[in-house]
């Protein structure tokens, strides 16, 4: 059976049980702080299972993909390695909610793995929960029984809370959930040694496929369990597992899955792959590029960037990482990496069909970060190749520094320490990589309360659209601690404040109770399908459970709507003028701004630029009327051309803002004007890069605008006025700077000059020390070219110098260190490690080659200082 066979058998099978079978949700996660990514099947129906949605089909059936880089068997770093863990996965599930339970999910579970896929049941075990008497939580008896009916009672094991409880975080619905295993050794193995000894003990070919969880408790933030209203069925199974399972591979990156890949891979580098579970340093960079790009790509394709930043800088790490392994161990010095799209994408075509549709753009965008990134590794190599060690270890910190700064995997510095007779401090790039842990744990940590009740209801009622004030009752609230701050969030039984969604702000203001009692509403933001409203402080008790009127502020979210109507402007306008490929890959709309990141891979003239805004003017000129239409049927809008965003889930109905049938239509969630005149007026304010193929444009409009242009006038005015209001202002200003040049040069020539004077001056002054031609002299001028020069011609006349220049420019100190050649090949001498030790006396720091290196600093007073500590090092070799 091939993959498409298996994933569409799962489908149709659960189908013809009455589940309704759902597209996969992106793979980045939105609406939910808990999550950069989602890393499993179950979290697009996280709202369900909290209770903050209403059930729409009882039974559901998917294949979603998933992204997993940390957690239980999930270290990054290990990935490519063992042959049946990934990044990226797809997660085959089937739910329940409220419907079926244990029963019907364990027998379909039996039917579907031995009837439909032929699995031989002597090669299965299933796990279920033993039970935790510290919890008071019993053995599942129940599941127990279930699996009596089709499996052998040996092949039923139980297991503890670890592995047979599971749970969506430290708070949230949870309960016992049993687990497939399926023994994939040869018949001799499995004669030879109990299958069931293997189980959850990490054998390459003991594995669980399938888990199958019973939600019954809902944990609170004390730890105590309750009992759920309704009970659920989740459950996920690896299709790259089951595939090997299926195809009889002893590895996953053997199947149909990973192989067109990896043969691409492998007669591109002209290096064979060895199937099964070698540990060659080459098969195992074929695993890592194999499995990475599928995690890059989709993520790609789904809005998430490459950057240095949460979300961005994993997938960066990812990408860093599959670049390392094929430069280092495939011998690929030029970009790779992107060549693999085009065959993932074939791959995925009517599966996940988002990268086939944005492939060019995806292929782009990794192609100009391989670059960047192999611009930043021979940067690295050239760091390492000028460090010096006295005892031939590299610093653990060192280490860390190529790790963090450069992507250096600690193998490859270590590989490059052997090559050079160097050992790594291993234990100290440990401390390092912990501590960094341990600042980004402790950066993110939030403390969250449970909810509590005030008032009965479970509407959540959006009001926003229509209104900027309403009555409003308060349902629950919990307390947030996070960065050392306290908030309360609250959750009302209905709302006219806009939560943070599709680039546009929440909104805030006030909630005013019956007496008066204003409660300030700081922001609103969206968790999955709850809107919250923060606040520094909760209503009095007399109020707390008493009504309120929720009232926007109007002015702030006029500002808002004018920005966000502005973006679908531009969005239009670009497209016009530099093309149908721009696409929208981000956006922020606040009341001061707006900014609009697309697809683009050139910097947009300033003509194009002076087209755009032109068009979005003359658009707000026409004063055109909004047309607003919603619960529109996703695949009428598609039918109608509707411009929609890759990486957004759309329900089955979706709102449609149109400014102009022939202009501007598209998907948005947000709050706009009523007609375009209301913007008054666009300006753009900037345009740059993002990140590869990703152009940014910030813009400002109505009360902004015009008080950009009043600014841009003053200091127009301003200039006239130290020019003494001359008739051509441009050609004033041209020639104010050529004579500047001028200028410059004669200084330059002046400072030159005096070096070729100093020079001799100062080569007379060497002090013979220890057989070392000692020159330290504070010199008044700083021009870096002149200082170098000056150093330089030193070296050339005297022999054997030791030289430290000191100087000062605009207040900030500088130190230059030469050395001849001879010493530091005979003496030890290093001027990269002498520059940072005297670098300390200013307040400062720097580097350089063993015979020349330079630093800068704060603290001018400390450069005799240094001059003196520079003798007395030389005074003792």
């Amino acid at each position: 059976m091939t993959t498409k066979e298996i994933r569409n058998g799962f489908l149709d099978f659960f189908a013809g049980k009455g589940h309704q079978v759902v597209p996969s949700a992106p793979i980045v996660v939105k609406n939910d702080p808990t999550l950069m990514f989602t890393n499993a099947g179950m979290n697009q129906f996280k709202d369900i299972f909290l209770g903050e949605a209403a059930v729409k089909y009882p039974r559901v059936a998917d294949t979603q993909r998933c992204l997993r880089v940390s957690g239980k068997h999930n270290d990054l770093e290990e990935v490519g390695i063992d042959t049946y863990h990934h990044t990226m996965f797809e997660m085959l599930g089937n739910w329940s909610f409220g419907d079926y339970f244990k029963e019907d999910a364990i027998a379909w579970s039996w039917e579907l793995l031995t009837k439909v896929y032929g699995i031989n049941e002597n090669q299965i075990y299933v796990t279920v929960f033993q039970g935790d008497e510290k919890e008071g939580l019993p053995k599942d008896q129940e599941a127990y029984d279930f699996w009596k009916k089709w499996i052998a009672e040996d092949r039923i094991l139980l297991g503890n809370k670890k592995d047979n409880f599971w749970e969506m975080g430290d708070t949230g619905p949870c309960g016992p959930c049993s687990e497939i295993h399926v023994d994939c050794r040869p018949d001799e193995e499995r004669a030879s040694v109990d299958g069931k000894t293997l189980v959850n003990a990490d054998h390459p070919q003991v594995i669980e496929i399938w888990n199958n969880v019973f939600m019954q408790f809902n944990r609170l933030k004390d730890g105590s369990l309750q009992t759920l209203p309704a009970q659920h069925v989740d459950t996920g199974m690896g299709l790259e597992r089951l595939v090997r399972i299926l195809q009889g591979k002893s590895s996953n990156y053997d199947t149909d899955v990973f192989q067109p890949l990896i043969s691409f891979i492998s007669k591109e580098s002209g290096i064979p792959y060895h199937q099964g579970e070698s540990l060659a340093k080459t098969d195992i960079a074929m695993r890592v590029m194999s499995d990475h790009i599928r995690a890059i790509a989709f993520a790609i394709a789904d809005g998430q960037l490459p950057s240095n930043v949460k979300a961005g800088y994993v997938i960066r790490r990812i990408l860093r990482r599959a670049v390392r392994y094929a430069y280092s161990f495939l011998e690929f010095k030029d970009p790779f990496i992107n060549k693999l799209v085009p065959i993932l994408a074939e791959q995925f075509e009517g599966v996940f069909p988002e990268l086939k549709a944005q492939q060019d753009f995806v292929q782009k965008v990794i192609l100009e970060e391989e670059i960047s990134f192999l611009r930043t590794l021979a940067a690295g190599i050239q760091r390492f190749e000028k460090y010096s060690s006295t005892d031939q270890v590299v610093e653990g910190n060192f280490a860390f520094e190529l790790y963090d700064t450069f992507g250096f995997p600690i193998d490859l510095t270590d590989l490059m320490a052997r090559e050079n007779g160097m050992t790594v401090d291993m234990e100290g790039f440990s401390k390092a990589l912990e501590a960094q842990k341990a600042r980004s744990r402790a950066a993110t940590v939030v403390d969250t309360s449970d909810w509590i009740i005030v008032n009965q209801g479970d509407s959540n009622e959006f009001l926003g659209y229509d209104q900027a004030n309403s009555p409003a009752w308060i349902l629950k609230y919990r307390k947030i601690s996070a960065k050392g701050k306290e908030q309360f969030q609250l959750v009302l039984d209905r709302t006219p404040f806009y939560a943070e969604s599709g680039g546009q702000v929440g909104d805030t203001g006030v909630l005013v109770a019956e007496d008066g009692q204003q409660i300030l509403i700081t922001d609103t933001k969206k968790e999955n399908a709850l809107f919250i409203h923060f606040t520094d402080e909760l209503p009095s008790s007399l109020n707390l459970e008493g009504g309120f009127t929720a009232v926007v502020d109007a002015d702030r979210r006029t500002s808002i709507k004018s920005n966000h109507s502005a973006t679908h402007l531009l969005q239009a306008a670009l497209r016009q003028v530099l093309g149908t490929h721009v696409q929208q890959k981000g956006s922020l709309v606040n009341a001061d701004t707006l900014r609009f990141d697309f697809s683009h891979f050139a910097k947009v003239t300033d003509e194009e630029l002076a087209q755009v805004e032109a068009i979005v003017n003359q658009k707000i000129r026409e004063n055109i009327f909004l047309k607003e239409e919603r619960n529109v049927p996703i695949q009428d809008a598609v039918k109608r051309g509707v411009t929609a965003l890759f990486g957004e889930k759309y329900g089955e109905f979706v709102r449609i803002i149109t400014f102009d049938d022939a202009y501007s239509k598209e998907l948005c969630g947000g709050l706009h004007v009523q007609a375009t005149g209301e913007i008054g007026y666009f300006k753009i304010v900037s345009e740059s890069a993002v990140a590869a193929g990703v152009r940014r444009i910030e813009a400002i409009t109505g009360l902004r605008a015009e008080q950009y242009f009043i600014d841009q006038t003053h200091l127009l005015n301003q200039i006239k006025a130290l020019l003494k209001n001359p008739k051509d202002l441009s050609r004033s200003i041209e020639s104010l700077l050529e004579e500047n040049s001028l200028l410059k040069k004669e200084i330059e020539k002046s400072v030159f000059e005096r070096v070729a004077n100093l020079k001799d001056e100062l080569a007379a002054k060497a002090e013979n020390i220890n057989g070392i031609n000692f020159i330290a002299q504070r010199i008044d001028f700083a021009h870096p070219d002149a200082v170098k020069n000056l150093a330089f011609s030193l070296k050339e006349i005297v022999e054997d110098l030791f030289l430290v220049l000191a100087s000062e420019e605009a207040g900030k100190p500088g130190l230059t260190v030469i050395i001849s050649d001879n010493l530091v090949n005979t003496r030890g001498l290093n001027a990269g490690n002498i520059v940072r030790e005297l670098a300390k006396n200013i307040q400062g720091g720097g580097g350089g080659q063993p015979f020349y290196a330079t630093a800068g600093g704060k603290d001018s007073s400390g450069l005799d200082k240094a001059i003196l500590q520079a003798k007395e090092l030389i005074s003792k070799v």
